[in-house]
C-alpha cells in the first residue's frame, strides 16, 4: 500500500521496476518520446531527474503493463474485487463468510479524512511555468497536463462525499492562454464536472476548482473509473489504497493532502478560448475548439514533488492498463447494470468508444426460430447509457449460439459473425446522433451515427481465409488482403471529395454484383490493404476510426424495405482517409534519433 506517489516509485525500484534519467531531458516533444519508446520495450515505469526549465522531477510508464499495474495494486485489488462481488451479491457474504469477513471494514475504512498532520498550509507554492511542461506531439498546442485528477464540488450537496473527480485534460501553455493566470479545461460528453458546471451558472458564487497531479496511485486511476452516480471516486480511491483519502479546505477549495501538486482556481462562467490540438488516444490529433478557461489562484506543491504525467496515441498505449484494470474490477456488475447481458469489451485498439463487441442471452421466444430480439433490447440499453452511448459500432452475439464466446478473443469473436451474420436483417442504423468528442470521423464535432450488427442463428457459412482466385476487382482498385477469415481489406483509390469517394464506393460494390463472394461478407475500403491486414490491431484502428457508419457502409445487392436497409451480398466499409478527418499521430524523426541514442545507454537499443 502506498501512501504517496512517492512511496510507489521506491516500491517499484526496489523491485527493479524502474529507470532513472539521470541526462537533462526536454519536456518539449523528447520526455514524451522517451515514455513512448520505453513503453512500446514493454519497459518499466521512467523517473526523470533533471526536467529541462523546472526545478522538478518528473515520473511516467507507472502503469505501463498489465502486470506491472496489478503490481501496484497488488495488496488491495483481491479486497476491492470482494467489495464489488458483494454489490453485485449481497447475500455472497452469508454463503462464504469467511471470504468477505473483511469486507465491510475494507469500504469503511476507504472514507474520505480530513487530515491534521501534515497540511498543504506547510507546503510550498511555485507558478505554471516552473511545471514540466511536457508536450507530447509536434502538432499539440501547448504543454498539457495527462494525468489530472480535476476536483469540483456540487453546489447543492457540499463535501467530498457528493464531489466529481474526473481525468479532464487540463492545457497549461499556448494558444491565448496568460501564461500562470490561465489554464484550459477540457471536458466532453457524459462527464460529471458538466452537471456541476450547469448548475454554477444558475448562481452568482464562483465555480471553485482544484486540479491534484500525483499522490498515490489508486487516485489518478479513480478519476477515470466509471462509478455509479452518487458514489464518490475519492471513497475509491482510498478503497484502492487501502488508505483513506486526506483533504484540507484552503481558500475554500478542497486539497488532496497526499498529492504532489494541487492548482487551485476558479472556471469562468461564459469564457471559452481555444484549446488544442492534442494528440490523443484514438490515434488522432484532437483539433482546437472552444472550452471553458480556469482561472488559476494558486499552484501548490509537496516538499520533493514528482510530477505525474502520461503519454496517449495510438493504442495500445499506458492508459490501455486503465481500461485492463477497469475490466477487472467491473466484469462481475455487467449483468447488474445492463440486464440480458453476458459480457461487454470497448476494444482498446479501435480507440475504445468506436467499437464495442458485447454477447447478451436470448430468453424472449426460445420455441421459435432463432433470430435476435432481446439483444436487440440489451443493445438499445447499452447505446442509451453513460460512457457506452458515445459507441460507433457495436457487434452483439447471443449466447445461445456458442456459451463459450468469448469478446476479448476478438479473431475468435468476428470469425463466430462472419459464419452467421445476415445483412438482409441483422444491420440497425442510428443516425444524426453523438459520438465521441475525440473522433472526427463523423459529420460534425461530436455529430455522426451509430450501426448496431446483432447476430444470432445458424451458421450460413465458411469464411475465406484466402482472396477468392476469380476475384475481378475494378478500375483503381487494387491488392486485396484478407484481414481476418471472412474479411478482406481493398485498395482503394484516394478520397478527394464526398462526390467522388462515394461514386468509388458504389463502383466497386456494382462490380462485386454476380461475383462469387459468399465467403467474404465484410469487404474494408483501405488506403494501405497492406498495412490494414498486417495485424488484428491494423484491421481494429483504421476500420473502425476512419469510418461513420450511415456514410461509408455500403452494400453489393442493397435494398430498402420499410425505412430497414441490407444487403443481398457482402457488407462494404469505406474506411479511407478523408479530408475532414484529423491528421495521425507521427513522432519528429529528430528527436526519435536523439531518443533512441540516449535510450542505449539504459539497456533500450535496437
Amino acid at each position: 500500500m502506498h501512501s504517496s506517489l512517492q512511496a510507489a516509485v521506491n516500491d517499484l525500484e526496489r523491485h527493479k521496476r524502474l529507470i532513472r534519467i539521470r541526462e537533462e531531458v526536454n519536456p518539449d516533444l523528447e520526455m514524451a518520446e522517451i515514455h513512448r519508446q520505453v513503453f512500446e520495450k514493454q519497459g518499466p515505469a521512467i523517473l526523470f531527474e533533471r526536467v529541462k526549465g523546472s526545478p522538478f522531477q518528473a515520473v511516467s510508464n507507472i502503469y505501463g503493463t498489465f502486470e506491472q499495474t496489478a503490481f501496484l495494486f497488488r495488496h488491495t485489488l483481491e479486497k476491492v474485487k470482494r467489495v464489488i462481488e458483494l454489490k453485485k451479491d449481497p447475500l455472497q457474504a452469508l454463503r462464504n463468510p469467511l471470504r468477505y469477513s473483511g469486507t465491510p471494514v475494507t469500504a469503511l475504512s476507504a472514507l474520505p479524512m480530513k487530515s491534521r498532520l501534515g497540511s498543504p498550509v506547510t507546503w510550498g507554492t511555485t507558478t505554471i511555468d516552473q511545471l514540466p511542461l511536457v508536450k507530447g506531439w509536434p502538432m499539440d498546442g501547448g504543454a498539457f497536463v495527462t494525468m489530472p485528477q480535476v476536483y469540483t464540488e456540487d453546489p447543492e450537496k457540499r463535501g467530498p462525499m457528493n464531489a466529481n473527480l474526473g481525468m479532464y485534460r487540463i492545457q497549461l501553455s499556448g494558444n491565448n492562454y496568460e501564461m500562470n493566470r490561465e489554464i484550459g479545461m477540457h471536458y466532453q460528453l457524459h462527464r460529471g464536472i458538466g452537471v456541476h458546471h450547469e448548475k454554477y451558472n444558475r448562481l452568482e458564487e464562483p465555480f471553485l476548482c482544484s486540479v491534484f497531479v500525483g499522490g498515490p496511485p489508486s487516485h489518478a486511476f479513480s478519476a477515470i473509473m466509471p462509478l455509479p452516480e452518487g458514489l464518490s471516486e475519492l471513497t475509491f480511491a482510498g478503497m484502492l489504497a487501502g488508505r483513506r483519502f486526506r483533504y484540507t479546505y484552503r481558500d475554500g477549495h478542497l486539497l488532496s493532502s497526499d498529492a504532489d501538486f494541487v492548482i487551485t482556481g476558479e472556471i469562468l462562467k461564459g469564457v471559452k478560448k481555444p484549446e488544442g490540438p492534442f494528440g490523443d488516444h484514438l490515434g488522432y490529433y484532437s483539433l482546437a475548439h472552444d472550452f471553458p478557461v480556469m482561472k488559476v489562484h494558486k499552484v501548490w506543491h509537496r516538499k520533493n514533488p514528482l510530477w505525474h504525467f502520461s503519454v496517449v496515441g495510438r493504442p495500445p498505449m499506458e492508459d490501455s492498463s486503465f481500461g485492463w484494470l477497469i475490466h477487472e474490477l467491473v466484469a462481475p456488475l455487467t449483468p447488474q447494470e445492463f440486464p440480458g447481458l453476458k459480457e461487454l469489451h470497448a476494444v482498446d485498439a479501435a480507440g475504445v468508444h468506436p467499437l464495442l463487441l458485447a454477447v447478451g442471452h436470448e430468453r424472449y421466444m426460445p420455441f421459435r426460430e432463432r433470430a435476435p430480439e432481446e439483444i436487440l433490447t440489451i443493445a438499445n440499453r447499452i447505446l442509451g447509457t453513460g460512457q457506452t452511448s458515445l459507441a460507433k459500432y457495436l457487434f452483439i452475439a447471443a449466447s445461445d449460439d456458442n456459451p463459450k464466446l468469448d469478446t476479448h478473443d476478438i479473431p475468435v469473436f468476428f470469425r463466430h459473425f462472419m459464419e452467421r451474420v445476415d445483412w438482409r436483417r441483422d444491420l440497425h442504423f442510428y443516425t444524426r446522433t453523438t459520438i465521441d468528442t475525440l473522433d472526427y470521423s463523423g459529420s460534425g464535432w461530436n455529430a455522426g451515427s451509430k450501426v448496431v450488427i446483432a447476430c444470432r442463428g445458424e451458421k450460413l457459412r465458411e469464411p475465406a481465409t484466402a482472396v477468392p482466385a476469380s476475384l475481378r476487382l475494378p478500375d483503381g482498385f487494387r491488392n486485396p488482403q484478407m484481414c481476418l477469415p471472412g474479411i478482406m481489406a481493398v485498395e482503394a483509390p484516394v478520397f478527394t471529395a464526398n462526390t467522388q469517394g462515394r461514386a468509388d464506393a458504389e463502383r466497386f460494390c456494382a462490380a462485386m454484383d454476380g461475383q462469387e463472394l459468399s465467403d467474404v461478407p465484410l469487404v474494408i475500403l483501405t488506403d494501405d490493404s497492406n498495412f490494414t491486414a498486417a495485424s488484428l490491431n491494423n484491421y481494429l484502428w483504421v476500420t473502425y476510426t476512419r469510418s461513420n457508419p450511415s456514410h461509408d457502409i455500403y452494400g453489393v445487392k442493397t435494398f430498402t424495405e420499410d425505412k430497414h436497409w441490407g444487403c443481398h451480398g457482402s457488407l462494404v466499409i469505406d474506411a479511407r482517409k478523408k479530408p475532414h478527418h484529423a491528421p495521425e499521430l507521427v513522432p519528429d524523426p529528430d528527436v526519435q534519433r536523439r531518443v533512441r541514442e540516449l535510450l542505449k545507454k539504459y539497456g533500450f537499443g535496437e
